[in-house]
Order: structure tokens, then C-alpha cells, then sequence
């Protein structure tokens, strides 16, 4: 026996029968006999014989294999929304494939097309920042290719959703910030396509009119990326200024450290001169000094609901139910870097 896989033709050389009858007794075809069926499977598993499924995912027109496309995966949020979805998917007959389009609008396209090649049976996607068309994965859909989209939405799109209120977040933040005495708050943003950003802004916004404080253009920054060195630069620039804000609510928690970080190399204290609120509860998020004030989200949920969806989607491919939109709700967690709430946290 040659080295290597073993394949259909290795066994049915071995005992002298065509690769067709071979592949039926495997499958227990009814046209072959129990005889030859047993020898077959005891020499295929003596061989240890192991199926090729993409040729089986050719012949039966599915692939029993799930797309999962995210911007990144090194932050504690999308590694636990990838949790939530192995979670699910795991106990079924599905796999995953994970993909990464590191923020590209022009890797994501290309991730799509790939998996469309595999013929994977559906996709969930959380859309890179640079994103703006989705034709991409309008074509999935023309195809019968079920897309689910999770974390960042994609106006416009007819999909199943699974989000989580930005808005709603943001303007707890901004909320407290202002029941705790600051005056002069401002937003680190982030990239100005993405809903999440729109979202958190717009909260921020109708925090400050909703309770008559002054909007400052420049206390608006907005980050170019998610990382710790996007942050420096656009707080510079806001604690640079003559009148410089004392509350920052950024748009991350990474973006919330990088602020930390330079309002302490600055000499300002946390939160007597500044006080600084992320969003996104990352667990080392906790152990900043001093711990960060952030919005909580349900990332673990997020994964786990967003899974459940697609599978329902593509056991029922023909069904002519509507699209879901399921939005969580965040939790804002108070912790040291921020001043105490003089009135009161209301629900």
C-alpha cells in the first residue's frame, strides 16, 4: 500500500472491486450485500480510512462547515464571541473555520469568496472598519449562503443581526459622567464608518444636550484603530488644549488605557484631574491602575445567539421567515477611574 492518505481506490484495489462499490457499502447502500459490506468497512477501518469532506461536501451540496469572519481575534471580545460560537456549534455536525480580515475591507471580500469556493454552509461575520459595500455578502445570499452579522451592523443589508445597544451604552456613560460633577467631557471616537462608532457618538451627543451640556467639536477625537498606540496621538491633542476636558469616555477599552496612559505621563491624576470610561469590559480591564470604569457587553452571549440563529437559518434554508434582530443590553460597571456618582445610578 502506497504512503499517504488512504482513498477509495486503495481499498477497492485491495480486494479487487470498483471504487463505486467501495463508496456504496461504505454509505450502506441497499444494492450491495452485507458480505461485501463487511469487508469493506472491516479493511477500511483496519486502514483507518478517513472520508475527504470536501469530495463528500460536492456530492451532497453542503460542506457541514460554518465561516467565521472577524476583524481581529488577539482582544478579549471577539475570542469570546468566537467561544460562544464554538460552544454551540461544536456538539452539532458543523465545524468552523475561523478567518481574519485584520480590519480590510479588501481581505474580507477575499475571505468571503474563499469560503464561497468551499462551499461552506453559512456565515457569520462582524465587518472590518473599513467596510462601507456589502455586495459581498449580498452575493452569499443570491447563492443561498444564510449571513448572520454580529457585534457591527451593516445598515442597509436584509440579514439576521445580532448587536448590542451602543447608544444606549454610551449614554449611561456620559450620564454618569456628568451626575458625578465633570463638565467638560470628551469622546474618543472610533473609524467614523463603523455603526459602533455612530452609535456610541450619537449616545455621547444626546447625553450632553439632554442635560444642557455644551458641545466642544474638539473635545471630539476620533482613533484610527482599535489598538493602544491609535489612542496617544488624539489624547495629546485633547489634553493639549487651553480648556482641556476633565472626563474622557472612549470608545474602547484600549483606547480608554492609551488615555490613562497619557493623562498620567502628563502629571494629571485619575480620577482627581481626569476621570475615564471605556466601553467593552475587557477582564484586564480591572486591573489598570486605577481600575477602569467601562460599559459591560455580552460578548459570551453575543457568540453563543448569533450561532444558534445561522444553524436555525440553514436547517430551514426554504423557510420564508423574516430577518432577526436581536440587541442586547449593556451594563456600565463603575470602578476607580472615575469620579462617584454624586446623584445616583438609575436604571
Amino acid at each position: 500500500m502506497k504512503k499517504g492518505r488512504v482513498t477509495l481506490k486503495d481499498i477497492a484495489a485491495k480486494l479487487n472491486l470498483a471504487p463505486s462499490t467501495v463508496s456504496r457499502a461504505l454509505n450502506d447502500h441497499p444494492a450491495i450485500g452485507d458480505d461485501t459490506k463487511k469487508a469493506i468497512k472491516k479493511l477500511a477501518e483496519e486502514l483507518d480510512y478517513q472520508p475527504n469532506p470536501m469530495a463528500l461536501g460536492l456530492l451532497q451540496k453542503k460542506s457541514n462547515t460554518i465561516g467565521v469572519i472577524v476583524p481581529e481575534i488577539t482582544s478579549h471580545f471577539f475570542s469570546a464571541i468566537i467561544t460562544g460560537i464554538q460552544d454551540v456549534v461544536g456538539p452539532t455536525e458543523y465545524n468552523i473555520m475561523i478567518c481574519i480580515s485584520n480590519e480590510s475591507y479588501e481581505e474580507e471580500v477575499t475571505l468571503v469568496k474563499k469560503l464561497s469556493k468551499m462551499r461552506v454552509d453559512g456565515i457569520l461575520v462582524s465587518p472590518s472598519s473599513g467596510t462601507k459595500s456589502f455586495d459581498h455578502f449580498k452575493n452569499l445570499q443570491k447563492n443561498d449562503v444564510p449571513v448572520v452579522v454580529f457585534d457591527r451592523d451593516c445598515p442597509g443589508l436584509e440579514s439576521d443581526k445580532v448587536l448590542v445597544d451602543d447608544y444606549s451604552g454610551a449614554l449611561q456613560a456620559v450620564e454618569y459622567l456628568i451626575r458625578s460633577g465633570c463638565k467638560r467631557i470628551a469622546h474618543l471616537g472610533g473609524p467614523l464608518n463603523l455603526s459602533t462608532t455612530k452609535h456610541r457618538l450619537q449616545g455621547y451627543l444626546d447625553a450632553l444636550e439632554k442635560n444642557k451640556v455644551p458641545l466642544r467639536k474638539d473635545y471630539i477625537q476620533h482613533v484610527k484603530g482599535f489598538s493602544h498606540k491609535d489612542g496617544i496621538k488624539p489624547t495629546k491633542r485633547l489634553l493639549e488644549l487651553e480648556d482641556a476636558p476633565d472626563a474622557i469616555f472612549a470608545i474602547n477599552d484600549n483606547i480608554a488605557a492609551s488615555a490613562m496612559h497619557v493623562a498620567k505621563k502628563m502629571g494629571l491624576a485619575i480620577p482627581g484631574d481626569i476621570s475615564i470610561v471605556g466601553f467593552d469590559d475587557e477582564p484586564h480591564s480591572l486591573y489598570f491602575s486605577p481600575a477602569l470604569s467601562t460599559v459591560w457587553q455580552p460578548v459570551y452571549s453575543l457568540g453563543m445567539l448569533s450561532a444558534r440563529i445561522l444553524l436555525q437559518r440553514i436547517k430551514n434554508k426554504n423557510s420564508k421567515e423574516e430577518f432577526r434582530m436581536e440587541v442586547f443590553k449593556p451594563e456600565l460597571v463603575i470602578r476607580a477611574s472615575s469620579r462617584e456618582d454624586s446623584v445616583g445610578i438609575s436604571d
